[in-house]
């Protein structure tokens, strides 16, 4: 019986090892086919319009890890973001390239990402227009956030069966105390701060007066900063906009236009044309390809890959030459090492370290678009940035669309905090979570009983009542830590913790407001914070250095792996469609349950959060 048990095992390790070789060595030949076929890259366009094609959502950091799924992947999971940075660096270099003639704006698969964000591509759009180059907008449909970043165009083209989707700016929630009743699901809730709301839908069954307060304030702010921006840039009159959309049922049922004739009416686009009307008159404004009838274009893909490969070459020629550094912290503040799209408290000090043993730099921005997280993650983070100060290194705060609670919690330690006027801050307040099931439990006949040595041996089993004793203990001490969060805010604003808890609470405010309330030092984009710091510190000539997690061995090789694979896939393409009709359907194809963080981490603590889950990009 052992001996065929031997046998057995030897058969199965064969197969398992045969196997392994076979996938190495389709690896291998992909690979090795792929340099084959690969042409020498293409020259572009000598004169040419840049082509932006937005995909997903803009973001500060990409949130995608490199990994095996990635060969299962047709598309590119990048192209569910967009990196904001790159784009703002490629356009403001097409500004002064000779060889982009304009700018079209290709927004059919864009999905946002915050009026913040969008401001400043945005202002980027506005750079590139001083070069007297045209800027030029089409889709089928645009939508709210889409129209945004049209509006910036010259011209704003629309498809005849499409429409401008703005609705307005709302914020709604699902409540669930019904919900949790009927199956006798209770929460224990700790929180300090009248305004702080994150916890609400578990013990309310609508939106408080409170919670309807503040957040109508800073949600009308940032509609009315979005509606004077589209009135601007389209010579509309103050309060178009509001007086559109509030007659809008009436007027499409009198006039009987369709809604892309409704948008040419009260003047939100400029002409009506078809995918072919449009394609013809972009030919005969900037010719068409050689082999294909599609107006010529340079791709901000590839334009950008030439862009960033002469930017990074010249960095490393000026890796003497004084910097200045940048780390990104995106994502919910978590304890521990963050995965992409978190904050680590343990792995972004790790950056900040790596920062201040880098002689060459001269400062460094923190770029935080955060809701917040862990309290303890945060002042982990806080605490670092502090003694990298106290080391003579420069910290500045870039805030993004959002850097609320914990997010704010971090920017405290710095020499400047730089908000954009529409970035959602504040929400100085902190919570404390723990459910309960005993009364569920005891519904379906089961029930817990024990023995302890103290009358708190059970405070963090959700299967037992919670004594009132442990519910004092977690509160003094989510109490304790809302008293630090004002302490830390007072000191770094110069203030007092009276001062700061009257504007804290919970409260959510806007860039612009937080201005005036003393909570940020200035107005501007990431940009305008490189470009002070620059004139401040005489650094006409200073890389930005971007400081980032260096990626594993493996996640290079899958990265590497993955973007083989997809090429060979192209190249598969070309080879059975022909270079002219693939590049022809490439062309065409270019043309809530609201949820409460209440992760325990582990059974013998309750996470205490500065976190603000309203504050989501608009």
């Amino acid at each position: 019986m052992m001996n065929f048990l031997q046998k057995f095992w030897k058969v199965i390790t064969y197969i398992r090892t045969g196997l392994l070789n076979a996938v190495f060595l389709l690896v291998l030949a992909a690979i090795v086919v792929s340099i084959m076929m690969t042409p020498g890259q293409a020259p572009m366009h000598d004169q040419a319009p840049l082509t932006v094609k937005l995909s997903g959502i803009l973001v500060d950091q990409l949130t995608h890890a490199p990994s095996a799924l990635d060969l299962l992947e047709s598309e590119n999971p990048n192209d569910n973001e967009t990196l904001l940075r790159d784009v703002i660096t490629a356009i403001n270099h097409a500004r002064d390239d000779e060889r982009i003639t304009a700018l079209i704006l290709d927004l059919g698969k864009f999905s946002g990402g915050g009026l913040s964000k969008m401001e400043e591509l945005g202002q980027a759009l506005d750079n590139f227009k001083q070069s007297d180059k045209a800027i030029i907008a089409y889709a089928d449909n645009y939508s709210q956030q889409q129209y945004f970043i049209a509006s910036y165009a010259d011209t704003v083209y629309l498809h005849a069966l499409g429409s401008v989707g703005i609705t307005g700016f709302g914020v709604y929630r699902n409540y669930f105390k019904d919900a949790s009743d009927k199956i006798a699901l209770k929460f224990h809730i700790f929180r300090v701060g009248e305004y702080k709301d994150a916890v609400e839908p578990l013990i309310r069954n609508s939106m408080s007066d409170s919670s309807r307060e503040h957040n109508s304030l800073w949600l009308n702010a940032l509609w009315q900063r979005y509606t004077a921006h589209i009135e601007k840039a389209r010579s509309l009159k103050e309060g178009s906009i509001d007086k559109a959309l509030a007659t809008i049922d009436q007027d499409l049922a009198e006039s009987k236009d369709s809604l892309a004739q409704w948008a040419k009416k009260v003047g939100l686009v400029d002409e009506i044309l078809s995918r072919t009307e449009f394609n013809e008159k972009m030919i005969a404004q900037f010719g068409s390809e050689e082999e294909v009838q599609l107006f010529k274009s340079i791709a901000l893909k590839e334009y950008s890959k030439t862009v960033l490969a002469a930017k990074t070459i010249n960095d490393l020629q000026n890796t003497q030459k004084e910097g200045i550094g940048l780390i990104v912290a995106t994502g919910t503040i978590v304890e521990g090492n963050g995965q992409p799209g978190e904050i680590g408290g343990n792995s972004l000090s790790s950056l900040i370290r790596k920062a201040v043993n880098d002689d060459q730099l001269k400062a460094l921005i923190i770029r935080i678009d955060s809701g917040g997280g862990s309290a303890f993650a945060s002042e982990v983070i806080r605490n670092e940035l502090q003694a990298a100060i106290d080391k003579g290194l420069e910290i500045y705060i870039s805030m993004g669309s959002v850097a609320a609670s914990g997010g704010y919690w971090i920017a405290t330690a710095s020499a400047e905090i730089w908000a954009t006027p529409s970035t959602i801050t504040g929400s100085i307040g902190v919570f404390g979570l723990l459910p309960n099931v005993s009364e569920s439990l005891s519904k379906l006949g089961i029930h817990t009983d024990g023995i302890g040595t103290s009358k708190l041996a059970d405070m963090y089993r959700p299967d037992r009542k919670l004594s009132q004793s442990a519910q004092r203990v977690i509160q003094s001490s989510v109490d304790n830590i809302y008293r630090e969060f004002l302490r830390i805010v007072a000191d770094a604003r110069e203030s007092d913790a009276d001062s700061i808890h009257e504007i804290a609470q919970g409260r959510v405010w806007t860039g612009e407001k937080a201005l005036q309330l003393g909570l940020v030092d200035h107005l501007g984009s990431l940009s305008d914070l490189v470009d002070a710091i620059k004139e401040k510190h005489q650094l006409a000539d200073a890389n930005l250095q971007l400081i980032e997690r260096e990626l594993s061995p493996k996640e290079v090789f899958m990265k590497i792996l993955a973007e083989e694979t997809r090429h060979i896939g192209e190249q598969v393409r070309i080879a059975v469609m022909g270079k002219s009709l693939n590049q022809a359907s490439k062309a065409f194809e270019a043309t809530d349950m609201f949820s409460v963080y209440t992760e325990i981490s582990d059974a013998t603590k309750v996470d205490i959060m500065a976190s603000c889950f309203i504050c989501a990009p608009l």
